[in-house]
């Protein structure tokens, strides 16, 4: 994983993008905009002060902001833009928790062969999406020549098929990454195993003898519904496919209480509920398997003596847990390189197949074999 200025300095160059971005769709192409002081970075990202200005000194060093004495840091105007080669990055979230590892593998492949991009954050939210692609498709300043979705609450068709559709006929390259829309299947995409790490969960907690499992997926992304078809093939194939009753969703919003307000209801009430006489728990990212064992661990619940943990995804919270996490990660973060790779050959005229990253299972210490 990268250093932690590194990924703060990721994360305050999409701030920067998606501010002057804003700008210029408020027609204020020419505002400055200012970064928070180094303390309220701190506050906001929950890092040292050390880490803010190592991340600062690396957005100075690559001409993105200019330090003023007593006044601040403030962003050099136009950032990223540069012509012809701009590409559109449409991701749900900018947080922490993954994000600052694609992106920097992703723009760093672009930038070494000579394209610029601009990041938007759709929160997962429909609406938002087509907000953002009806002013890429209105832009005329800078069009853009590629567009890398992640797409929003991707388990269910898009009824932002249409302007997709518009924006690939002005002559944008299209990508999805993560996941994509059933109804715009002849979109290429690039996409974790999902269902391959589903299966291999499953089989390494059969493997260990656990007999009563469950599991927690987002309901929303396509993703997560790939990873408990995977589960639920591995529960087949052990004869276990009773367990299916406690496999949990959650959805967009309730996850967005979790990392706003650290509203751990939902998982609470998975295990009152649905988890009360489970061994195992698959959890679709890491992010909710901290959560959970968090929350297990208000309930008196011990991790893994009286319940195995599981997850894909490798993040910082896989380490950062009370108990770190056994999970299903990729071999090289290579997902990001593979996107940007991916668009700039579509943007030449060529074609690519549907990809899938491989991955492999880490075993920590959040798994065992159940109690007798």
């Amino acid at each position: 994983m990268s250093a932690k200025y590194i990924q703060l300095a990721s994360q305050l160059k999409n701030l920067i993008n998606q501010k002057q971005q804003k700008n210029q769709y408020e027609k204020l192409p020419g505002a400055v905009f200012q970064l928070p002081t180094e303390a309220a970075l701190c506050q906001m990202y929950h890092v040292s002060r050390q880490t803010v200005r190592k991340a600062l000194s690396v957005l100075e060093e690559e001409h993105l902001i200019q330090k003023r004495q007593g006044s601040g840091s403030y962003a050099v105007p136009n950032l990223h833009q540069n012509g012809g080669n701009q590409i559109a990055v449409l991701i749900s979230s900018n947080t922490e928790y993954i994000y600052p590892r694609l992106l920097a593998d992703f723009c760093a492949t672009l930038q070494k062969h000579g394209f610029s991009w601009t990041v938007y954050v759709t929160e997962n939210q429909i609406s938002k999406e087509r907000e953002i692609l009806q002013f890429l498709l209105e832009n005329q300043e800078t069009p853009v020549r590629g567009i890398v979705s992640e797409g929003c609450k991707t388990s269910l068709p898009t009824p932002n098929d249409d302007l997709y559709q518009h924006l690939i006929q002005k002559g944008a390259a299209l990508l999805f990454f993560r996941g994509s829309y059933s109804n715009l299947p002849k979109i290429p995409s690039i996409k974790d195993d999902n269902y391959n790490g589903g299966y291999a969960l499953g089989t390494y907690l059969v493997s260990l003898g656990h007999r009563k499992i469950g599991g927690i997926f987002n309901t929303d992304d396509v993703q997560s519904a790939e990873q408990r078809f995977g589960l639920l093939s591995a529960l087949r194939d052990a004869q276990l496919l009773n367990c299916d009753e406690n496999l949990c969703g959650f959805d967009t919003h309730q996850l967005a209480a979790l990392r706003r307000q650290q509203d751990t209801g939902f998982l609470s009430g998975f295990l009152s509920r649905q988890l009360r006489s489970v061994t195992a728990i698959v959890c679709c990212n890491d992010e909710i398997a901290y959560w959970l064992i968090k929350e297990m661990s208000c309930k008196n619940i011990r991790v893994p003596e009286d319940v195995s943990v599981v997850c894909f995804d490798c993040s910082y919270l896989s380490d950062l847990s009370a108990v770190q996490i056994t999970h299903y990660a990729p071999e090289e973060h290579d997902l990001g390189i593979a996107a940007a790779e991916s668009v700039i050959n579509l943007i030449k005229g060529g074609s690519i197949s549907l990809q899938k990253s491989p991955w492999q299972l880490v075993r920590k210490r959040s798994s065992a074999p159940p109690a007798v």
